[in-house]
């Protein structure tokens, strides 16, 4: 190796001829000619502004020549203005079309230098003309256009030393030319060998420099080893492609993984040294190879079986050279291999749940749906069981979030463990778990093993030293029977685990098409809904409130009623649930509101009006100030205001809620606790509540006139609770004129329910009020008599011993309206033998008959959980 000369030595060793310094020969060396090239790119650039200029002298020389009227300068300025352009636009074309840029360098330089010398010529000429133009200013600013186009033409192609040297001597040649040989001419050529020495001055720094761009080059072979050394012991590497797609280089250490028999890998095409990972979205590299476009971060293995263990990531971009021609493909790689066995770990751990070591929701959905695709071939059923955890919630509010870790841990180890191999168990999130049992469809197995799973979770489990105990709901898919993909089935579960919280929860339901069915109905009955209020299709009724004192009506509880257009009258029941899920509540909540003070506005002072405000009413801040307005639109009396509030409130005890009752007290309305004794248990609420008003639930009215009842025992005891904190109590539900001398005993204030009349329009309140000074008249029945479960359900009868059928409209424990009933004479009072139980005879007497119905009455009390047990514990459940 020897070692390399200064630079000043190599600059005289490599000097080229004195012919080849102005770049009119050629020229091999690529640095030489690359720099030449970029000279000419460089002029290229601007040449069209220098056009641009050399046109705007030549079109205003003509246009003056034509507007003086010298009709013997118009050809001459034309032919100079001719030669001027024709010259331009013939460099112009050397110097930016591509097929011309193709040329070698020194060529387009001996173009350049020759054309230099006609526009040299042709610019001096024009710049005479305007010399023999009548003296003025358009003479003046001719000679300014030719002489600004003579200063940018030389400034334009001063990058190329020759073509400078060209336009000078253009100059020159015209202007002996034009004035002949003598002292200008002299003057001229003087100028013009100095202007030569420069220019080979110029010409000889341009030469250094290229000799210093080739220093460079052997510079960066120094660059070379050091990439070399990051080759063999780096994490990287480098590769090389002909335009062909060929390799022309590949680090060695690569080029071993790829061809592990020893042979070399240069010659052959990229696309068979690497194949990409399958699972790749992106473009393929014969894509790019052909397309010529670049690529970024494509993970690559090797093409052969015995080194796809390793695996690389891949980028390159295409080469061009300084004319644009396409070279091939140029790029560099990385190891992956270690990556992506991390990655593979890290994609197992992501497949399992951190705290209870379960299937996580990735994983379970990754094996229903392998599950499931096996079922193109033979029937292989699956079922899927969704399983909830009832009163989770309050083991994390009682005890904390770490207990609450401890039993979900506990939890899926009795899980796996009632599993066992027969399927897989997962967790979902939160207090949510998932089976999958593939391979059976048998309903009693399922529910066998849903059963056992429910009474094994709601065992009781020893956390942080206390004994917890919980439930579990399951709502059990079958596949194919219940949907053939995973949404579906898992869907479907979830339907069914609805349907088994709604039934109390700590039971197991299978799903059935109606489940489904229910669910789009409420869908679309919220859809409905959102029109509704949109639309103002809402109306309000009115419930008295009467005082059993003096039995005059005191206020009005307002009620909302929706008549949906096709559905006809839809309960409360059944629309404010769905408003409070879907976020229509405070929507609506303002809008009766507003509307119940409005009306309550044209009754008489002393007549107040009630308003169920919702929990969720209740928790937004801005309920004082939507009380406020709304008090302030109507003009009544904030003290006519009674806010209906249930026990729902209490089950968040916060300080907000503090807050928010210590702001509604500060408006001077009134606060009533609604359905007391149904919801909330504690009632340690009741020391801070600024509560006016306890309303008993009808729950607790219903029955107690009758005897052995003991609803009359607990409304006694609301009574006395609520005098003794000083509050008024209404008695709701009261149906019965009996009951209306029982609630006055028992020390109710206020009575309220159908007795007094059922919810009336705003225009039957006016009425109500103004007849009888306001007193309220009961109506309805007057004695109370047993619950009756509507049915229609076929029985026989006997009468004085002849047989006959009848149909059973409703019935109690006490008695029944039957229909079909016929007799001769007078039927009250006669004897009869009904058959309510299979083979068994019930007594009964005939109470009275008409239009052959008749009502009967037991001899005995009956056991109405006999005759059905199913179907008469949905009805009283219902109607509880």
């Amino acid at each position: 190796m020897h070692a390399p000369l200064p630079r000043a030595e190599r600059r005289q060793y490599s000097r080229p001829p004195a012919r080849g310094l102005f770049g009119l020969s050629e020229d091999e060396r690529d640095q030489v000619t690359g720099a030449q090239s970029a000279l000419l790119a460089e002029i290229g650039a601007v040449w069209p502004f220098t056009l641009a200029t050399q046109v705007v002298a030549c079109g205003l020389l003509l246009v003056v020549a034509i507007h003086e009227g010298a009709t013997a300068m118009i050809p001459l300025v034309g032919a100079y203005s001719g030669v001027v352009v024709l010259v331009s636009l013939a460099l112009s074309a050397t110097l930016l079309m591509p097929t011309m840029r193709a040329w070698p360098p020194y060529q387009r330089h001996r173009i350049l230098t020759a054309g230099s010398a006609g526009l040299a010529a042709g610019l001096l000429a024009l710049l005479w003309t305007t010399t023999v133009m009548p003296a003025g200013a358009l003479q003046l600013g001719c000679f300014v256009a030719v002489s600004g186009a003579i200063g940018v033409t030389a400034l334009s192609i001063h990058p190329v030393r020759v073509a400078t040297l060209g336009f000078g001597v253009g100059l020159v040649l015209m202007l002996a030319i034009l004035g002949g040989v003598g002292i200008a001419f002299g003057v001229a050529v003087i100028f013009l060998g100095c202007l030569a020495l420069v220019t080979h001055r110029f010409a000889r720094i341009d030469q250094d420099l290229a000799l210093d761009r080739i220093d460079e080059s052997s510079e960066g072979r120094l660059a070379v080893k050091m990439i070399a050394e990051f080759e063999g012991h780096g994490t990287g590497w480098f590769w090389e492609a002909d335009r062909h797609g060929r390799v022309t280089y590949i680090s060695a250490k690569v080029a071993g993984e790829l061809t592990p028999t020893g042979g070399s890998p240069a010659g052959l095409l990229l696309t068979d040294l690497f194949r990409m990972d399958s699972d790749s979205t992106e473009r393929t590299l014969a894509f790019h190879l052909s397309s010529r476009t670049s690529f970024s971060d494509y993970s690559v293995c090797a093409a052969i079986d015995a080194a796809a263990s390793r695996w690389w990531s891949i980028s390159g971009r295409p080469v061009v050279d300084e004319i644009g021609r396409f070279q091939g493909f140029i790029g560099s790689g990385s190891d992956l291999t270690e990556k992506r066995k991390s990655e593979a770990e890290i994609t197992r751990l992501a497949l399992f749940d951190g705290l209870t070591g379960l299937a996580n929701r990735q994983r379970m959905r990754i094996t229903l749906d392998k599950t499931l695709a096996q079922q193109a071939g033979p029937h292989r059923p699956t079922a899927i069981f969704l399983l909830d955890l009832d009163r989770f919630k309050a083991v994390n509010d009682t005890l904390g979030h770490q207990a609450g870790d401890a039993l979900l841990k506990q939890v899926a180890q009795r899980l796996q463990r009632g599993v066992g191999d027969t399927g897989l168990v997962g967790r979902l999130g939160g207090d949510e778990f998932q089976v999958v049992l593939p391979g059976t469809d048998n309903r009693e197995t399922l529910g066998e093993l849903a059963r056992d799973l429910i009474k094994s979770l709601s065992q009781p489990y020893f956390i942080s030293g206390a004994s917890v105990a919980i439930g579990c709901s399951v709502g059990i898919a079958i596949a194919p029977l219940h949907g053939d993909d995973s949404e579906t089935l898992i869907r479907n579960a979830d339907l069914a685990l609805y349907a088994a919280k709604g039934d109390g929860r700590g039971v197991h339901r299978f799903y059935s098409d109606d489940m489904l069915a229910g669910a789009r109905t409420r869908k679309q009955l919220e859809d409905d809904l959102r029109a509704a209020v949109s639309q103002g299709a809402f109306q309000l009724a009115y419930q008295p409130v009467v005082s059993t004192k003096t039995k005059r009506i005191v206020g009005y509880e307002a009620l909302i009623r929706w008549t949906h257009p096709t559905r006809g009258a839809v309960s409360p029941a059944d629309f404010i649930p769905i408003a409070e899920e879907c976020g229509l509540i405070e929507a609506i909540g303002e809008w009766v509101l507003r509307t119940a003070c409005i009306e309550a506005a044209r009754w008489p002072g002393d007549v107040r009006i009630a308003v169920n405000v919702s929990p969720i009413q209740f928790a937004n801040p801005v309920l004082p100030a939507l009380i406020t307005s709304a008090l302030a639109q109507s003009g009544i009396a904030a003290d006519r205001l009674e806010l209906e509030i249930t026990e729902g409130v209490f089950l968040d005890e916060t300080q907000s809620s503090d807050q928010m009752f210590k702001a509604l007290k500060g408006l001077g309305v009134r606060l009533a606790l609604d359905d007391f004794g149904t919801g909330y248990s504690s009632l340690g609420y009741l020391r801070n509540a600024p509560f006016d008003k306890i309303k008993i639930d009808q729950s607790f009215v219903k029955g107690a006139a009758q005897a052995g009842n003991r609803n009359a025992a607990i409304i006694k005891a609301i009574v006395t609770l609520a005098d003794t904190l000083g509050m008024e109590t209404t008695a709701e539900g009261v149906e019965i004129q009996d009951e209306i001398d029982l609630i006055r005993e028992l020390g109710c204030s206020h009575i309220q329910g159908y007795v007094y009349g059922r919810p009336a329009t705003a225009e039957d309140v006016m009425l109500q009020l103004d007849a009888q000074a306001g007193i309220a008249t009961p109506s309805g029945f007057k004695v109370s008599r047993q619950p009756r479960t509507k049915m229609l359900r076929s029985a026989r009868v006997a009468v004085h011993g002849a047989l006959g059928d009848v149909r059973i409209r409703d019935i109690s424990s006490k008695g029944a309206m039957i229909d079909g009933f016929q007799i001769d004479g007078d039927a009250v009072g006669v004897e009869m033998q009904i058959e309510l139980l299979e083979d068994q005879m019930t007594t009964a007497r005939v109470r009275w008959a008409k239009d052959g119905k008749a009502g009967i009455e037991f001899a005995e009390v009956v056991n109405l959980d006999r005759l059905n047990p199913m179907h008469v514990s949905r009805v009283l459940r219902r109607t509880a």
